[in-house]
């Protein structure tokens, strides 16, 4: 968790709210159809507990934020444009949020899907 010290007192933020605030960023991103999970264990584990921060994993090591995304996608969008728009988004969202860096917005692209117009 980063934790920013001045002579005021110590502020502590916590991984949730990363994810919570990335995951946010990503629904604004064209071509995204839904949030996925990393595995079968870990979605069986996300649908029975409700989270809503599903298919985001935040790792934090010391001042560096490094964000794993889990996405599917529209079905006849380019997969790379569409990636690379999110990694910008993410960015440019949590820096803005918490003023620190992110060092790094992995993205991996779990599946396709037709959009409910396009059936």
């Amino acid at each position: 968790m980063p934790v920013q010290e001045d002579s005021k007192g110590k502020i502590d933020i916590s991984s949730a709210t990363i994810a919570t605030i990335t995951t946010q960023a990503v629904h604004q991103c064209y071509g995204v159809v839904g949030m996925a999970s990393k595995n079968l264990v870990n979605g069986i584990a996300q649908l029975l507990s409700r989270d809503n921060r599903r298919g985001v994993e935040v790792k934090v090591d010391g001042d560096k934020i490094v964000i794993d995304v889990y996405v599917i996608v529209e079905y006849g969008v380019r997969i790379r444009v569409v990636a690379e728009s999110i990694q910008n988004t993410v960015k440019f969202h949590v820096e803005k949020a918490l003023g620190l860096p992110v060092s790094a917005v992995n993205v991996y692209v779990q599946g396709l899907r037709l959009s409910e117009g396009r059936q």
